[in-house]
């Protein structure tokens, strides 16, 4: 398929993302906001020279969070942009807000039309633009290469599933990796895989994942529960997906452990109300954080009903199960458990963090699982076992602090792409 052909399907397609957008609404009204920016029109920009970096959704904000702290240091007379396609993206970055006022500034990145692209980068005169892990745009980079800005793919991943799919479509996907200034890929594996597609100047670099450090006051929050819940055993199911709920409650029900607390935390808070409905259905006695009280003896369930209190979870929590891995959706972010040093259970589907699950399961961090009812059985066994329990806390957190270092070897790539234009 070439970039012509690509940009004619996209906009013959634009009343089908119009009517998706629509549907998104329902559950999320935000959805509706900031309409125009979708399309390249925005009301205003800072006066400092921008760093673009765009992170689609939580998973990248979080991620790009100590980037955007050492850029900021690094480079003092400019301000960075951060863009993003969901408005669950742009309420994560909220914390970063307010660490940087004036500073940083948030806008959705527009679709991957030719004049809306222009119009983006023409507003914005970006000075570099960095694009998070699988971010691919063609008329987007087309865009930057004719303006000549500087363009890098970093913290990049690529599963085996992504580079098939993206082999069938050599004449768009081969000049767009191509006209890349540079690539930060997590691993050799991740650079084999994008150089097969086309990709050129890659580094490996690592997972700026490792690098992301827990806030404290949600360490705290999390040991504050802790001690209220006394020895109550906690099992946590973390960033959990459609489908995934129901294979869980089922499982849990057949554990038979006195006072097991299950913590249920969706992924996308649009689910909380349909995963409510779900615990209801089973007859499970459960409550949600959004209530403001803990659960009592009595509760068997507590829906994790919020945003931005995931390591809070982790921090209370004895294991985790990590939601996204028990069916086929590759998996959420398990680096951020490890860093609470909260061991973790891994269902069969891992292919968005395929090496850093196969090295969490080598060093004892973490335990491969089949399906759900093999990971209520793990569950059960660890918390019956305290010793094996901590030595994979232990674990998981050496794991963790191993792995660090990608901030640094991403900015010293940024900055080679940074000096000509800081020189002058």
């Amino acid at each position: 398929m070439s970039r012509l052909l690509y940009s004619l399907l996209f906009y013959l397609a634009m009343p089908l993302i119009w009517l998706r957008l629509l549907w998104r609404a329902r559950r999320q009204p935000e959805y509706l906001q900031q309409l125009g920016e979708r399309h390249g029109f925005y009301a205003s920009r800072p006066p400092l020279p921008l760093l673009w970096l765009h992170a689609v959704s939580v998973g990248e904000t979080r991620a790009a969070a100590p980037l955007i702290d050492s850029l900021l240091r690094a480079y003092p007379g400019h301000g960075v942009l951060l863009t993003h396609m969901t408005p669950t993206g742009r309420t994560t970055a909220q914390e970063l807000l307010a660490r940087h006022p004036g500073r940083l500034m948030q806008a959705y990145l527009p679709y991957d039309l030719p004049a809306a692209c222009g119009r983006f980068l023409d507003h914005f005169q970006p000075q570099i633009g960095l694009l998070m892990e699988t971010e691919v745009w063609p008329n987007l980079i087309e865009a930057a290469r004719r303006r000549k800005l500087p363009m890098a793919l970093i913290n990049a991943r690529l599963s085996a599933r992504s580079q098939r799919g993206y082999a069938r479509l050599p004449s768009l996907i081969r000049p767009a990796l191509a006209s890349l200034s540079a690539i930060a890929a997590q691993t050799a594996a991740d650079a084999e895989r994008l150089q097969k597609i086309g990709a050129r100047q890659v580094s490996v670099c690592g997972n700026l994942k490792f690098d992301v450090t827990p806030a404290p006051a949600m360490l705290r929050q999390g040991a504050c529960w802790r001690q209220a819940l006394s020895a109550r055993p906690v099992w946590l199911a973390a960033s959990t997906r459609e489908g995934e709920e129901a294979l869980i409650l089922d499982a849990f029900m057949g554990m038979n452990i006195p006072d097991l607390l299950l913590l249920l935390v969706p992924r996308h808070p649009q689910r909380f109300a349909e995963v409510a409905e779900l615990i209801g259905k089973r007859g499970l006695a459960f409550c949600r954080r959004s209530a403001e009280t803990l659960p009592g003896r009595e509760m068997q369930v507590w829906l994790g009903d919020s945003m931005g209190e995931m390591a809070a979870f982790y921090a209370l929590a004895d294991l985790t199960l990590m939601g996204g891995t028990l069916l086929p959706f590759g998996g959420q972010n398990l680096i951020e458990a490890a860093a609470c040093g909260c061991p973790v259970l891994l269902g069969p589907h891992r292919f968005n963090f395929a090496q850093a699950s196969a090295d969490a399961i080598a060093c004892g961090a973490a335990r491969a699982v089949s399906n759900a009812s093999e990971a209520a059985i793990a569950a059960r066994d660890l918390l019956q076992h305290p010793q094996a329990l901590l030595a994979m806390r232990a674990a998981a957190k050496t794991f963790s602090q191993t792995h660090r270092g990608a901030t640094a070897r991403t900015m010293a790539l940024i900055e080679r792409l940074m000096a000509p234009r800081t020189a002058n």
